[in-house]
């Protein structure tokens, strides 16, 4: 491959000459590529021509770093990741390393760029990251400019790590034609004069995997021959292949990685055979296969694991109930992430939750244990020596706690508590459509699980043997009303803003506490058939009473860790959706909202993502779902019995 390039632009005088003896030897036993590319277009499935904006082709070029290790980008798009080679110099130094991306309408167009260190042999550090929107490349058009970005710190976007120097540009469709044609001409252009013999083509016609098409290849040149040169260019050929692929699939087996076309339309078999060419310049390319940027960016020694515990990555339940990795959906980058678990935790949970013996272990007294581990946690918590565990708190989730939107500053709490109940400066999450009351939003952040029906969440996600409505709420709360409604679960980790938030707008009714033991709320417990985390937790059920949604049942649960859950909201109250409603002390735990039936129609792609068994990571304030139900104006609430 080499360090060239097919395209004009400034590669800079200071590139190297050519790559290093082991730079070549790493490409030589590299992982095919073109695997790479099938893999993308099962994720794509069944591609509309109206829905294929381009193909995206993002270069990392150069960097400067102020760190003194060397490092790894990763490109994650989607469900999709892709990680460079490690890099040979430490500091500031040119690059090159390149990914090809289909850029779907609707589909997920934001790019991260992660950066790790390479300092560690299991985990690689995290030091900075950079997000592009490949559509505002494609609204400038299909140039290759260079851009420098800045590598902000994952804890504190103010904080600057480095600079990247990247390309970005998007083919349209009628360039990614071009280029599919271009691909085909130089497999069997052995002089690369750019026109084909018709030994030449007839060879390309062969490797098409068409029998049919090859017994009639003398037919297909004349055909491709417009001009009767005696040779096939590339226009000529583009134009064979757009006629004969709409008539008759011209080519049955892709040229590259062998794989059956035909299964959809030309378009799709177009986009799959360019991802599997040699992707565009003649630079390295960027290697795939993974989900996350944390997978792709561990160490060799944790590879070696992965070949022991076959297939432990996976989307969905797999991944709570028999894996040891959990993957969630962020709904504002659309892209799939990791939930940073200590490995000693996840392996208790599976024993405890995912076992009979486990089971019996809680049947014997493991239920008073937790409650007891989970009070004198609480009172540590409090108590000023806490205080010096909040850095290192900060550090281990530094991807995932924004330290720059904390309304007082971290030096200000004199307990690991007061931290974990911090307030976050005004703004800091915007309230979606504040002035329509038939919205509901999202009351925390949190990883969110959204069911049109309870049947429904019972079928993808809680797997607890006897979990009801009438468990969840109780006889007192529990109204005919709530059978077969809808169901959302907001599940908080220890790392989230531990503030929950009003809904929805309208009338408190009631607050009835429901004591119960502390089971974890992580999906390892919530997936098992032993427990029903839901139903025996300690909660507090809250009815809020709205005119756009008839009533809805708003349940603060505890878990394991969690001190104790506090209301500021009082009964009687009027209460306007985003309002801050209670918080959580230390601990992960949950909230779940229980709409009537028929009052609500979900976010479509919150439940989608339930219905694949998948998690998405919402802030509070982001929409949730709209009324369905009607507005009479009996339902309107009586202000004058209202306290402010």
């Amino acid at each position: 491959m080499g360090n060239g390039t097919s395209r004009p632009g400034g590669r800079g005088k200071d590139a190297p000459a050519k790559w290093s003896r082991l730079s070549r030897f790493r490409r030589r036993i590299r992982r095919d590529d073109s695997r790479d590319a099938v893999a993308d277009m099962h994720l794509l499935k069944n591609l509309a021509a109206e829905d294929f904006v381009g193909i995206s082709l993002v270069e990392i070029i150069g960097a400067e770093m102020k760190f003194k290790d060397r490092w790894l980008a990763c490109l994650s798009l989607g469900e999709r990741t892709y990680r460079t080679d490690i890099s040979d110099q430490r500091f500031s130094f040119w690059y090159y390393q390149e990914k090809k991306v289909v850029l779907e309408r609707d589909g997920p167009h934001i790019a991260r760029i992660s950066v790790f260190e390479t300092n560690k042999l299991k985990r690689n550090n995290l030091v900075g990251y950079c997000e592009i929107d490949l559509l505002e490349a494609l609204n400038l058009g299909s140039g290759n400019e260079v851009t420098v970005v800045s590598l902000i710190d994952p804890s504190s976007p103010s904080t600057v790590v480095g600079n990247l120097s990247l390309s970005c540009c998007v083919e349209d469709p009628i360039e990614t034609e071009q280029s599919f044609a271009r691909h085909l001409l130089a497999l069997v252009d052995y002089n690369a004069d750019g026109k084909l013999t018709h030994d030449e083509f007839s060879d390309l016609v062969k490797a098409f995997g068409n029998q049919a098409a090859a017994s009639k290849k003398e037919e297909l040149f004349k055909l491709a021959d417009s001009n009767g040169d005696g040779v096939v260019d590339m226009d000529e050929l583009a134009t064979l292949l757009a006629i004969e692929q709409e008539e008759e699939s011209l080519i049955s087996n892709c040229p590259v990685c062998g794989e059956s076309l035909g299964k959809y339309d030309r378009l799709n078999d177009v986009i799959h055979m360019t991802l599997c060419f040699d992707e565009g310049t003649g630079n390295q390319i960027m290697t795939g296969g993974f989900l996350t940027d944390v997978q792709a960016s561990y160490g060799w020694m944790f590879k070696l694991s992965e070949w022991t515990h076959y297939s432990s990555y996976g989307i969905g339940l797999k991944s709570g109930s028999s894996a040891s990795h959990i993957l969630v959906f962020d709904r504002r980058t659309r892209r799939l992430v990791e939930e940073i678990i200590d490995e000693k935790i996840i392996l208790s949970m599976r024993a405890i939750y995912q076992s009979k013996v486990g089971l019996k272990l809680i049947d014997k007294g493991a239920k008073e244990l937790l409650h007891n581990l989970s009070e004198k946690q609480g009172r540590h918590m409090n108590s000023p020596e806490s205080a010096k565990d909040i850095p290192k708190f900060i550090e281990f989730f530094k991807d995932q706690i924004n330290v720059d939107e904390i309304k007082h500053p971290i030096d200000s709490f004199k307990t690991f508590n007061e931290f974990f109940i911090r307030e976050l400066k005004p703004g800091a999450r915007p309230i979606a459509h504040e002035e329509c009351d038939d919205i509901a939003i999202c009351a925390a952040d949190s990883r969110l699980m959204a069911f049109t029906t309870i049947d429904d969440s019972i079928r993808f996600w809680i797997k607890g043997r006897k979990f009801s409505v009438q468990g969840l709420l109780g006889v007192e709360l529990c109204s005919s009303a709530f059978i077969g409604g809808s169901l959302v679960i907001f599940r908080l980790a220890p790392q989230d803003y531990h503030r929950y938030h009003v809904p929805v707008s309208g009338i408190i009714e009631d607050f009835v506490d429901i004591p119960g033991s502390l089971y974890t709320v992580n999906p390892i417990a919530v997936n098992s058939k032993y427990c029903n985390v839901f139903t025996e937790n300690k909660r507090v059920v809250s009815i809020i009473s709205t005119s756009e949604f008839g009533k809805v049942a708003f349940v603060a649960i505890g878990a394991t860790m969690v001190g104790s859950i506090t209301f500021i909201r009082q009964k009687g109250d009027y209460v306007q959706k985003g309002d801050e409603f209670g918080y959580f002390s230390f601990g992960g735990s949950t909230v779940i909202c229980v709409f009537e039936k028929d009052s609500i129609e979900l976010d479509e792609d919150l439940t989608a993502n339930s219905q694949r068994s998948l998690e998405t990571l919402v802030s509070v304030g982001m929409p949730l779902g709209v009324a369905k139900r009607k507005l009479f104006p009996a339902e309107i609430p009586n202000l004058d019995k209202c306290s402010l």
